[in-house]
């Protein structure tokens, strides 16, 4: 029988957090609940959950904290909520190294399938593969970065973003063409997400993140690998 992920719901309104624990349940995960940042960091370090569906909105240590605290020493996938209608709350969750975000009101069936193509990237049952572009190296199966030698902590929406351009270095992906081959999920997205991966691996892998050598923008088309 197949290990059961175990997912742990933030949120501080008591019908979210029983609509999302039940749809989740009845789609077969196990789930566990936290009421504010601090029950969710305690939660996330006893109980080891395959991922954190966590609201930006909670009181007192909001859910962007606790997803920096989280980054510190831990690559739990994690699903932002957000009420706000601000790019810029989604965009620094991101940053931050969130894998993904659901505006509210949403629809539990979109946070289910994007719950399940988080996993699967985190997850994802990967071959042999290791991929190099120029002294930047990808070992597929242990999701290892490295440049020039040096270990590299990626998230896993993260390495998977660099392994799609890895692939083909030196191709120009599209927004959208990364945007599919890191969610692929049949919902809209929005592309500055894209942006905000991306920024925060040049703050990872590039010695001068204002002046990058690997990860590069082509300007009014998207990003490319280096091939040398």
């Amino acid at each position: 029988m197949p290990n059961v992920a175990r997912i742990l719901v933030v949120d501080d309104e008591p019908k979210i957090v029983q609509l999302v624990r039940d749809y989740l349940e009845l789609a077969g995960f196990a789930v566990s609940t936290a009421r504010d940042g601090n029950e969710a960091l305690m939660r996330a370090h006893t109980e080891r959950p395959d991922l954190i569906v966590l609201d930006l909105g909670l009181p007192g240590l909001d859910g962007l904290e606790v997803t920096r605290r989280l980054r510190r020493d831990s690559g739990v996938p994690i699903i932002v909520l957000t009420a706000r209608h601000e790019e810029t709350d989604k965009v620094v969750g991101l940053e931050l190294g969130a894998d993904d975000y659901v505006t509210k009101p949403f629809s539990p069936r979109e946070l289910e399938a994007r719950v399940r193509a988080v996993l699967r990237r985190h997850r994802q049952e990967a071959d042999s593969e290791v991929l190099r572009a120029g002294d930047l190296t990808l070992d597929i199966p242990r999701l290892r970065t490295e440049v020039a030698g040096r270990l590299v902590d990626l998230t896993a929406t993260e390495f998977q973003l660099v392994a799609a351009l890895a692939r083909q270095p030196g191709r120009v992906f599209t927004r959208a063409q990364l945007l599919d081959a890191i969610h692929g999920v049949a919902f809209d997205s929005y592309e500055r997400a894209i942006d905000a991966h991306v920024k925060n691996i040049r703050r990872k892998i590039e010695p001068d993140p204002r002046t990058p050598r690997y990860l590069l923008t082509v300007y009014g088309v998207g990003y490319r690998l280096t091939d040398v």
